[in-house]
């Protein structure tokens, strides 16, 4: 139930999902400024590091 949530928060703040799940490290990082690059490459960064774990 814990990942579907955080998969869901993945969509709309990736970073933040990322964040949660590792902690903080240079993975929030990237998943921040692949947000700010544009919104879908930081969701599927982000769905495959929760996924990943």
């Amino acid at each position: 139930m814990r990942k579907l949530l955080l998969v869901i928060l993945c969509f709309f703040l990736p970073f933040v999902a990322v964040l949660l799940t590792d902690g903080l490290s240079i993975k929030v990082l990237w998943a921040f400024l692949l947000q700010l690059l544009a919104h879908v490459p930081g969701v599927i960064y982000g769905i495959y590091q929760l996924l990943k774990s």
